[in-house]
């Protein structure tokens, strides 16, 4: 892409200044986005700029397909600390749950790439059909402490439920999902009916499968009975504060990680959202504010995720950068 045709000399313009001009560390006094851009070309990894690039500078799908397959196993799923927390070569099922994020937002979920996908995850699935939330292959790497254990051969759905929610989304049909789908209703209606919630991003993984199972009537009744605990259980905090709070400052749990509660826009991620239902609009705006606030000095947005080694916190960062302002633009608010 030839940035000097797509940016002209506006003043306003997201740019990176020549050699020898403006310190690049410094942030540009300018829109959220450009200041956002500048922090994403001078941290993030190929993957990050690339979706970026795609989603904000008018890039190709096809630049972030091939970015993405440098984290391709030969056994059909993703490594190399795709999902930062989770470091080493090996394929694990929340890599292939970002793959899918990744591959469902430039349009490209679908095709001999996901089918490869699919024979991983059939290779790797529990007994139950679901996936877990880490396979024993993560052994001896590093990761952070707060991810499951390899040892733990349940099914869960904080893997099984953005998976199958996403290949449904996409119309994509495998063997693998009719077991799969069946594990994670039954995983959501415990959930409705007052099952432990384990880790703070279940109900997130719980609406990833609502969101994109086939059937939409038993969807929404299920959204709607797990939304009735979310609000009683305030599982979700419905009104954060002025500017949400760094990983590092939050509590952290031994088993939960960091980051609870979720703020609204954690879970709603876009209007079409079925837990969109869930919040008044005033309740969703200053969700929204507090997201807009939480930019930071540089131009990137703070991750939910705590420091728990440098490279790692610095690619989250990344992340929830180019998440937040996915997030803003859905909501139609300017960036």
């Amino acid at each position: 892409m030839d940035r000097s045709a797509r940016l002209p000399s506006s003043p306003s313009s997201p740019s990176v200044p020549p050699p020898g001009s403006a310190d690049p560390a410094q942030p540009a006094e300018s829109s959220a986005l450009s200041r956002a851009e500048r922090f994403i070309w001078l941290t993030a990894r190929v993957l990050e700029q690339r979706r970026f690039a795609y989603h904000f500078l008018g890039g190709g799908a096809e630049a972030v397909e091939t970015a993405l397959a440098a984290y391709l196993g030969a056994d059909g799923g993703y490594g190399h600390a795709l999902e930062p927390d989770l470091r080493g070569p090996v394929s694990q099922p929340l890599h292939a749950v970002h793959a899918l994020r990744v591959l469902d937002g430039i349009g490209r979920c679908g095709g001999q790439r996901v089918e490869r996908l699919c024979r991983y995850l059939t290779s790797v699935s529990t007994p139950d059909g679901a996936l877990p939330a880490c396979h024993p292959s993560l052994r001896g790497y590093p990761a952070a402490h707060w991810v499951p254990s390899a040892d733990d051969r349940c099914g869960d759905l904080l893997t099984t439920g953005p998976v199958v929610g996403l290949l449904h989304r996409n119309e994509v049909w495998h063997a693998w999902l009719f077991r799969a789908t069946d594990f994670c209703w039954a995983a959501v209606t415990a959930l409705t009916e007052g099952g432990a919630m384990t880790r703070p991003y279940t109900v997130a993984a719980a609406v990833a499968f609502l969101d994109g199972a086939p059937d939409r009537a038993r969807a929404e009744a299920a959204a709607e009975r797990l939304g009735r605990r979310v609000r009683e259980e305030r599982l979700v905090e419905p009104v954060p504060a002025p500017a949400i709070e760094p990983a590092q400052d939050r509590p952290l749990s031994a088993d939960h990680g960091p980051g609870e509660p979720l703020h609204v826009h954690d879970i709603a991620r876009t209007p079409g959202s079925l837990a969109r239902r869930w919040f008044t609009d005033a309740e969703v705006e200053r969700s929204l504010d507090a997201l807009v606030a939480a930019q930071q000095e540089d131009g990137g947005w703070p991750p939910r995720e705590r420091a728990w080694t440098p490279g790692a916190a610095l690619e989250w960062r990344s992340l929830a950068t180019i998440e937040a302002l996915l997030t803003l633009r859905a909501y139609g608010r300017p960036v």
